[in-house]
Order: structure tokens, then sequence, then C-alpha cells
């Protein structure tokens, strides 16, 4: 199998020498250089160009977001943020992914070696994800098993399955959406949410990201569309011309009272090794949207959202997934095609349309 060549460029010395030793560790890893600044990591890439790199983006010399552009013009490659975990972090980190990085690693400011050790599963398959990714298809826009076995939850953890025959509410004319993606979807979402009409169905989407990144990336969206785009936050009405962006660390699930719909934020453990998690919203939604929702899954590493789009499908909901073609990784989509959980598949480009139609129905 050919190893992943990976370049390290941070200028913490700590985290390139963690960094280093974590990925060097890994099955089909190589770490070809680690280099303080952009410029000695421009010298290194001129004799061996890296399939992925591992990029910080507060920097000496050259910022992370201006290295990134430069490489994206010259050869397109997959790009991880190692951010740090503020909110000022969060809103830069956001404009790298809108270049055209693939993931996150966040960093905190203390205990910086100790995280970074104790989240080395986390790392590696994160670099593994974006060596799949095909990064033309963000920059157009502008797959390994885990290290050791781990526990993975299921939607059971946070949410009952739907009793055997029951059904949600008959169909009203309070129509809802429910959208998960992962590796991608930050580009694709912002592809999607602002084509749509200021006059279009109430959403809720999951985003696989970490908690103060989705706040910063519900303002940002906010601030480029028709719609209004926010946060989520428990007893937020699903109202239309509104999207709401599950907040990073916790789950988000779709209630009912009346005809009305709202959300909950609620802890939880990781399911499928993701909080929050699209399962667990798309089960929700199942149970008490029923044939009022649209489930559409979209980009993304993993099978998160799958068996819970099934579940909405199995309900009576409209079930959409993104075409491979546009996808930065298919993953979640082919999964949940797999598995008979989708009706339809669209370009990127259809997904608006169907979603401001429905508002029409």
């Amino acid at each position: 199998m050919k190893r992943i060549k990976v370049l390290v460029v941070d200028d913490s010395a700590v985290v390139r020498q963690v960094l280093t030793g974590l990925l060097s560790e890994a099955p089909g890893i190589e770490v070809t250089a680690a280099c303080a600044d952009p410029m000695l990591a421009q010298e290194r890439m001129k004799q061996q160009w890296p399939d992925v790199i591992v990029l910080d983006v507060e920097m000496p010399k050259m910022d992370g977001i201006t290295f990134l552009r430069k490489i994206m013009d010259e050869r397109p490659t997959p790009v991880v943020i190692c951010s740090t975990l503020t909110e000022k972090g969060a809103r830069t980190t956001l404009e790298a992914l809108s270049a055209g990085a693939v993931a996150i690693v966040t960093k905190p400011k203390l205990g910086l070696k100790q995280f970074l050790a104790d989240a080395a599963q986390e790392l590696v398959s994160t670099v593994r994800t974006a060596a799949q990714a095909n990064v033309r298809r963000t920059v157009a826009r502008a797959a390994s098993a885990p290290l050791a076995p781990t526990v993975k939850h299921t939607a059971d953890v946070i949410l009952p399955p739907q009793a055997q025959g029951g059904r949600a509410m008959a169909q009203t004319t309070e129509r809802v959406v429910m959208i998960g993606t992962s590796t991608g979807g930050t580009q694709a979402l912002e592809a999607v949410l602002t084509e749509l009409p200021r006059v279009s169905p109430g959403i809720v989407i999951v985003q696989h990201m970490p908690e103060k990144f989705t706040a910063a990336f519900a303002a940002r969206l906010d601030s480029i569309c028709h719609i209004t785009v926010k946060e989520a936050a428990t007893g937020d009405r699903v109202v239309p011309g509104q999207a709401l962006i599950a907040p990073g660390g916790k789950h988000t699930l779709l209630r009912r009272s009346g005809a009305q719909y709202h959300v909950e934020v609620v802890d939880g453990p990781l399911v499928n090794r993701h909080r929050p998690s699209v399962d667990v919203l798309f089960r929700s939604a199942a149970k008490c949207a029923g044939g009022n929702a649209l489930g559409i899954i979209m980009t993304g590493m993993g099978d998160d959202g799958a068996a819970g789009l099934l579940e909405m499908r199995n309900a009576g909901a409209a079930t959409l997934a993104q075409d491979e073609q546009s996808c930065v990784v298919f993953g979640m989509p082919k999964e949940a095609i797999k598995r008979g959980a989708v009706q339809r598949t669209l370009p990127l480009g259809g997904m608006a349309r169907e979603i401001a139609a429905l508002q029409r129905i």
C-alpha cells in the first residue's frame, strides 16, 4: 500500500515534535518534513510534494491562509488545518476551509502535548480522510481503519428507535429539512444555502465540526445568505427562512409541539465517533416529523447519517444524497445509498432547487 506522505507546518516546536511522532507511528503514514514556517515548507515541497499538509494558521513570515491559497493555485493538495480552539481562531480557520482546506484539528493553548497525544487516533483518522479527498472540487467551489478499536455508539444512546410500526404525525403544511455532512461540507453548505431564496423551508444542519467553530461558521453563512443562519440552541423554532447549525460538542434533536417544530441541544456520548451526530438528528426527525421532512446527506467520510436517513425514509420522509461526482468525499452518501436510505441522488448544484420547491408543496 502506498504510504501517505505528510508535511507538518507549525511554528511551535512542541506541535511539530508531537505530530511527527504520532503520525510516523501510524501504519501507512510517513512524515516527510516538519517546518517552522511556510517559507521553509515551500523549499521542502520543491524536493518532494506531500499527499497531505497539516498546517497552522498563525505563523511568522507567511500566514497559513496565504500559504494555503498559494498551494491551491499551484497544485491543489489536501490540507488539514491545525488551529487553536478560540473564537478568533475559529474565524480564521473558517476562512481556511473556505479557501480549500478539508478538515480541522483543534489544539488548546494549555496542555498541548498531552492533548495531542490523547487525540492521536482522531489525528491519524483525519489525515487518512484528507488523503482521500478530491480537493479539486473544493477549489472549484472556493481509507483506513482507526489505530485501535473504539466503542462506536449508535443513536440509541441518545434517543430510542421508533417503535415497530410507529409513525409520526400525518403530513401538514409545515415542512422541515434535515441536512447531514462532514468532510467538504463547509463549502458544500455554502454552495447550497447561498442559493436559497428568503422564503425557504426551515432547516436543521449537522456539520461535523468542533465546538466554538460552529458559531463562527453559522455567523459567516448568515452574512452571505438570503436566509437567516444561526447556531442552534434549545427551544429555537424551526421556521421558514432560517437554518439552524447544530453546535459542536453537543447533539441536536428535532422536537415537535403540536404542528410546530423546535430543536433540543443535549449532552451525550459520541455517536458514530461524532458529536453532533447526523444519525441522532435524522432519527429524531423520523420520530417527530415523518413525511413532513426532507432528509439530505452530503459529502463526508464514514457512515454517520446512513442509519438515520433510512429511518427517515421508512417513516415517510423524502430522502436525497449528493452524487459522487460533486462530493469531496463520497463516504457518507455512498453508505446511505448502500443501505437503501436514498430515494434520489443529485449534484450539489441541484440541492437548493429541491429544498426551495418543498416550500411550495
